[in-house]
């Protein structure tokens, strides 16, 4: 099915069921990245009916309509393919798979964009004209699953590992230090004397004076000896609260997690 379409003073020949195709299958992939970042248990011809209605905005470009209908008729297509796709819970259920659909939508769109500005010579929206396949196709069947993997793997990777960030301050010899701690739960290290909590800290934040020097051993797969640590009386963790009696133990080496002050103890966060 083929359609004449006027761009830019040129009637070029659109094959309708071709920029369908293109679209259904990137409202596919859409749907398919929003159940696996959201882990939604759903049945794969429900995803495949919500494509099938994205879809049906390809259509729009062949009628005249003001940008505004446009945007409405856009929207209401929108919330019908997550509903048929995901079904609705509540509220809170519905606009959660709606952002994302966006986000999604938006990383896609973009990257998409400019890989077919750099090939496409035409294009009116995101409708690209050129001989032979067009780059859409090699974009979708190709390079698009490879992004949203990789965006899918970081999304994970941010996860699980920012959210055992927090936010420190320390009052100490008349100095507040602000820090930024990573929670290890490998991290189990306590004194032997009074069974204290110990915070590995970054070396040069915090100066030890001799005479408040506290020493406790410690041993390691690699390595053991005395850990130089100072008393604080209290420490302030964002989300957490106020711990007392915390030992800080300042380690040879700087620690080497991304913006990281300092290591937490596993204690600190069981109450």
């Amino acid at each position: 099915m083929s359609f004449f379409y006027n761009v830019f003073g040129d009637e070029m020949k659109i094959y309708v069921d071709y920029v369908l195709f293109l679209n259904f299958m990137f409202d596919f992939l859409l749907l398919v990245s929003i159940s696996l970042i959201l882990k939604r248990q759903v049945k794969i011809n429900r995803l495949i009916l919500g494509a099938f209605f994205g879809s049906l905005t390809t259509l729009l470009l062949f009628f005249k309509i003001s940008n505004l209908e446009l945007f409405f008729i856009k929207l209401i297509i929108s919330i019908l393919m997550i509903i048929v796709s995901f079904g609705f819970k509540n509220v809170k259920y519905f606009f959660k798979n709606f952002s994302i659909l966006y986000m999604f939508g938006f990383i896609l769109g973009g990257v998409l964009y400019a890989i077919n500005i750099q090939f496409s010579y035409k294009h009116e929206g995101l409708v690209f004209f050129h001989d032979g396949i067009g780059i859409n196709m090699l974009f979708l069947i190709v390079i698009s699953p490879i992004v949203i993997y990789l965006y899918i793997k970081q999304i994970k990777s941010l996860k699980n590992n920012y959210v055992n960030y927090y936010k420190i301050r320390i009052n100490f010899d008349n100095h507040e230090y602000k820090l930024v701690g990573f929670l290890d739960t490998g991290n189990k290290l306590t004194d032997p004397y009074f069974n204290r909590p110990i915070i590995l800290v970054n070396p040069n934040i915090i100066k030890i004076d001799l005479n408040e020097k506290i020493l406790i051993p410690y041993s390691t797969i690699t390595d053991n000896g005395l850990l130089e640590c100072v008393l604080v009386r209290e420490v302030f963790i964002d989300t957490v609260g106020i711990k007392k009696n915390v030992l800080l133990g300042v380690i040879k080496e700087k620690i080497k997690i991304d913006g990281v002050d300092c290591i937490l103890q596993t204690k600190l966060l069981e109450e």
